[in-house]
């Protein structure tokens, strides 16, 4: 072996056991020259996180989120960025620390830090220059960054900061700094590598790049504090002025982006000495009065956009100006990660120099989803929840979908399962699907469960929700038919559904898995309805025992996974998978149902909520007639039942339209009309208590809209042909475009009496079903069921 051998990892050489202990931001750069160059390709990854700069402009950030077992690097075509003459490749890198509680949870680190690098440049000559990490990059530990953890509660991301302006490294990504205290790094030997970062384990990245875009701020909300009117700060986002702070003075403004966002945040400032910046990012102005959820204290929210009578609540960011800056060479500060808002609370405090402030902007960053879905409709109110549902969606997806991109931005299987549904409707774009599908197998535990959310640091198990991985199996079967993605799926499904047949009692229903957040070994959450708010979002049948949602959650993992595989040939395995499920039902019917006939929430436990009767009518568990018999009697008596919150809307639409009363969802759709009102400009978690303003399962109108209004959805596994059976429900017609993995399918109707008259277009060579029938005209009459 050659033990001089090196790993393209490098570190910092000084680093000691204290810098582990808390995040730090370490700088790397490598100067080059450089004849004509016409192509230039890098391989890089980081532990924990990187961004690259060449020539002092940013080129990618990264790291895609992985695990102890895959790693990712990116490769990234640098060739742009690239001049004649010297070159200077800088890098950033946020090192989290080993400690779970002080670090980002969704972010995985070793105990290796280090950056990766592995390229090759070409001239016009046909010469090839490497550029990979060694001893001859320079770094330093950044003296004058923090991390501040966000509240001393529940501090999942750990991304805010408290920075200090350094003038004298100001320069440092331009080319002829001087980095005389800088030191050389030190290369890793192959023998220090972690196994998940060693060079031979890295894996190359499955999902595109993020996007980034140039915002401004839209407009000043108001002025709480300032010797400028409101005139001059409105100029001074267009960037038509300047704003001069005075010297010990104090100004506190806040400005409203016109919507939700994730971006990075740039300021730029001249001047200034010592003068402190405090950037508070928030999602919605708040009340004063308070509600407590999952025994946190929430605001109430009212109007969103309600200044006057509300404040803004969030976290922060805060920056002390060294006061180097100049109108023509500002001193710029742009937190390392994005930052979630819709509402800024600018803050600045001057001491004996006054402070200009050149700039405020941001740059907006997500996934690149691309939709192509479109609907209209005779309730224009759909236009608008249409809206907020897709920018919910947008601001939800970045390298991982996001249960909310300001509190967690972790991605859990019950949200995600919705997330991907929503993003199939209005795009066929299963890329960051495979991601999800595939960091959830990984989650799998000794038991058989699923971590509830992943990737995340440290375990988090909520039973119920490994049966919505089975979910997108099935999703993803019948939009676009991978075999092998099956295939290697199957193992970890018979490991799940293998986990709650080892907990069915013998009465046959499925026994006490989990519990209360916090209290009982794994949580049992089920939906954040009021009713359930003081046992952390599950049915308080838990305090005596099983829940039947965690039994019918199990029948619905059984049926899906027999379908699965069918499809793959294993006929006799899948009707072992539905004898199960038979079993399971015949004990919820014997030990579950109440002498009114409703499923209760617990073997013999008169509690009783909606979620029970939706999920019994959708398991066929209950008879057709008498699950849509339960459901009325939810939607009829709705202060005797918990009702299904806005997480749970999907599937009580399903139950909706399984019982044939599609059109109470006019109703329903009240939720998100009164979000509007409210001036929501993005879903919010829940109705009651709205902790989070973006939760993308409430991104419902993405797939009701498409699938169910116009009526689009697969007939068959991969799409191979469509159905188009539109439910009409309250409307009176509707027409729109809808995206599948093979091309656009249009649809128009109109509903006149009882008959609903549809016409079509469908990408050449797809088969039609007008509802049951093989349809090849581009026009169908249905006849509306009574």
């Amino acid at each position: 072996m050659d033990r001089n051998r090196t790993t393209e990892w490098i570190w910092i050489k000084d680093w000691t056991l204290e810098d582990g202990e808390a995040p730090r931001q370490v700088y790397f750069r490598k100067e080059i020259n450089l004849s004509v160059p016409i192509k230039g390709e890098l391989r890089i990854s980081a532990d924990s996180r990187y961004k690259l700069y060449i020539n002092d402009k940013l080129v990618e950030v990264g790291p895609s989120k992985g695990d102890r077992q895959i790693w990712y690097y990116d490769t990234i075509d640098v060739t742009k960025y690239l001049s004649e003459g010297p070159n200077v490749f800088a890098v950033k890198v946020l090192r989290y620390p080993l400690d779970h509680s002080k670090g980002n949870h969704g972010i995985f680190r070793t105990d290796t830090p280090g950056l990766y690098v592995s390229g090759e440049i070409t001239s016009a000559e046909g010469d090839v220059q490497s550029i990979h990490a060694d001893e001859t990059w320079q770094c330093l530990i950044d003296p004058n960054f923090e991390i501040v953890s966000e509240s001393s509660v529940f501090a999942p991301l750990q991304i805010y900061e408290k920075v200090n302006g350094d003038d004298k490294n100001s320069d440092w990504m331009k080319a002829d700094f001087d980095a005389g205290d800088w030191q050389m790094a030190r290369s890793y030997q192959p023998s220090e590598m972690s196994q998940a970062v060693s060079p031979g384990n890295l894996y190359a990245r499955t999902i595109p790049f993020m996007y980034r875009k140039e915002r401004k701020f839209e407009k000043i909300m108001t002025i709480r504090q300032s010797v400028h009117p409101k005139e001059v700060w409105e100029k001074f986002l267009c960037k038509r002025e300047r704003v001069v702070v005075p010297p010990n003075s104090k100004e506190i403004i806040e400005i409203s982006a016109g919507e939700e966002m994730t971006g990075y945040l740039q300021l730029a400032v001249s001047g200034g000495h010592s003068a402190k910046i405090n950037i508070l990012q928030s999602e919605a102005y708040v009340q004063n009065t308070k509600t407590v959820v999952n025994g946190l204290e929430i605001p109430l929210k009212e109007d969103r956009e309600d200044y006057l009578g509300g404040h803004l609540e969030g976290f922060n960011d805060e920056y002390t100006v060294a006061g180097y800056g100049t109108e023509q060479a500002p001193e710029c500060y742009e937190p390392f990660w994005f930052r979630t808002f819709r509402f800024i609370g600018l803050e600045i405090e001057t001491n004996d120099d006054e402070l200009v402030l050149e700039a405020f902007d941001y740059i907006e960053t997500g996934y690149p989803l691309e939709v192509s879905t479109s609907f209209e409709s005779s309730d224009e109110s759909l236009s608008a929840i249409w809206d907020i549902s897709e920018r919910t969606l947008r601001r939800c997806m970045h390298e991982t979908y996001e249960d909310c991109p300001f509190y967690e931005q972790l991605q859990y299987a019950m949200d995600s399962r919705l997330q991907i549904l929503y993003t199939y409707a209005v795009s066929a774009d299963d890329r960051l699907a495979r991601k999800c599908m595939d960091d959830f197998k990984r989650s799998h535990r000794y038991d058989g469960t699923l971590n509830g959310s992943y990737p995340c640091y440290g375990p988090n198990v909520i039973p119920g929700f490994s049966i919505y991985y089975i979910l997108m199996l099935h999703d993803h079967m019948m939009y676009f038919d991978d075999m092998t993605l099956l295939e290697e799926h199957m193992p970890t499904v018979e490991s799940v559904l293998n986990y709650f047949e080892r907990n069915v009692r013998p009465e046959g229903y499925v026994g006490k898995l989990g519990g209360i957040n916090g209290i009982d070994r794994y949580w049992s959450f089920t939906d954040w309805t009021p009713e359930w708010n003081g046992t952390s979002g599950v049915p308080p049948a838990t305090l005596q025992g099983a829940i039947t949602m965690e039994s019918l959650l199990y029948i619905m993992g059984l049926q899906t996974a027999a379908q699965i595989a069918e499809h793959l040939g294993r006929s006799q395995f899948a009707d072992r998978l539905e004898d199960k499920a038979e079993s399971v039902k015949q004990a919820i019917r014997k030990f579950c149902i109440g002498s009114n006939g409703m499923i209760q929430d617990g073997p013999g436990i008169e509690m009783y909520s909606q979620h029970t009767q939706v999920f019994a009518l959708l398991t066929d568990t209950l008879s057709q007639q008498q699950g849509k018999a339960n459901l009325l009697e939810t939607i009829q008596h709705k202060e005797n039942y918990a009702q299904c919150s806005v997480a749970m809307s999907f599937y009580l639409y399903r139950a909706l339209h399984k019982a044939g009363i599609y059109e109470l969802t006019d109703d329903y759709w009240n939720i998100w009309r009164r979000m509007i009102k409210n001036n929501a400009t993005t879903c919010v978690e829940a109705e009651a208590g709205e902790r989070s303003e973006c939760h993308a399962w409430g991104s419902l109108a993405l797939y009701e809209l498409p699938s169910v209004t116009l009526g689009v959805y697969p007939a068959e596994p991969g799409y191979k042909s469509v159905v188009i059976a539109p439910t009409p429900g309250y409307l009176t017609w509707a027409k729109g475009e809808v995206m599948t993995p093979h091309g656009i399918v249009k649809v128009e109707w109109t509903k006149e009496g009882d008959v609903l008259t549809v016409s079509y277009q469908v990408p050449e060579g797809m088969s039609v079903y007008a509802g049951n029938e093989l349809s090849q005209e581009g026009r169908f009459m249905l006849k509306i069921s009574e």
